[in-house]
């Protein structure tokens, strides 16, 4: 056999032999890659038990929000429902004394225990309505102001300054900071000023305040 073909022989004996000298490198390989994706199948098992768990508890405070919603709309269902209800309780002694009083009314012989009753239950009332922020208007004898007084005419008085309140027709209230009812008055005339255009500013702003 020549040399040639001897050569050749065994380099194909070495070929074939080499796969058995990387069997052991490509088990290693293996049992790499089954490490490798069993850790990464541990991996996503974690990971769907946290995206379940997160789940869960936006499910339940979705539930508590509701829940919480509701009770806020009802309560507030319920202030704006109820909301005179402390100033009615307080309200309702004073009525019972007008009822009282009322009995007695068309009896002449206790007509001054009557007037004094009434002008107690009218004392408790301005009272109450005092203490609840609502109080009533000193306009007799003040300057005429369209932010308080409605004009309904003028008269001629040369003992007071022109735009002054000679009489009160209808008390004006102020609740708190606000006007809830302007005074209705009569205004002292001013000859300079035409006959008329106090009382329709008054009447003006008067309709404008009603509006808002």
């Amino acid at each position: 056999m020549s040399k040639n073909k001897k050569d050749k022989l065994q380099d194909d004996k070495n070929n074939l032999e080499e796969p058995e000298e990387n069997k052991s490198e490509l088990s290693d390989e293996k049992e790499k890659l089954e490490n490798n994706l069993q850790q990464t199948d541990n991996k996503i098992a974690e990971l769907e038990k946290e995206v379940k768990e997160l789940q869960d508890k936006l499910l339940r405070k979705a539930a508590e929000f509701e829940n919480y919603k509701r009770r806020t709309e009802n309560d507030q269902f319920n202030l704006i429902t109820y909301a005179a209800e402390s100033f009615i309780t307080k309200l309702l002694p004073i009525v019972d004394d007008f009822e009282r009083s009322m009995d007695h009314i068309d009896d002449l012989e206790k007509s001054k225990s009557v007037k004094d009753g009434i002008k107690l239950v009218y004392d408790k009332l301005h009272k109450l309505l005092n203490e609840q922020g609502v109080k009533k208007m000193q306009t007799k004898g003040e300057p005429f102001n369209v932010d308080y007084h409605d004009a309904l005419m003028q008269r001629k008085d040369d003992s007071v300054p022109p735009h002054t309140v000679l009489e009160e027709i209808e008390p004006g209230y102020i609740y708190r900071d606000k006007v809830i009812r302007h005074a209705k008055v009569i205004v002292s005339e001013d000859s300079s000023v035409d006959e008329g255009q106090i009382s329709n500013e008054g009447s003006s702003d008067s309709t404008t305040e009603n509006e808002n």
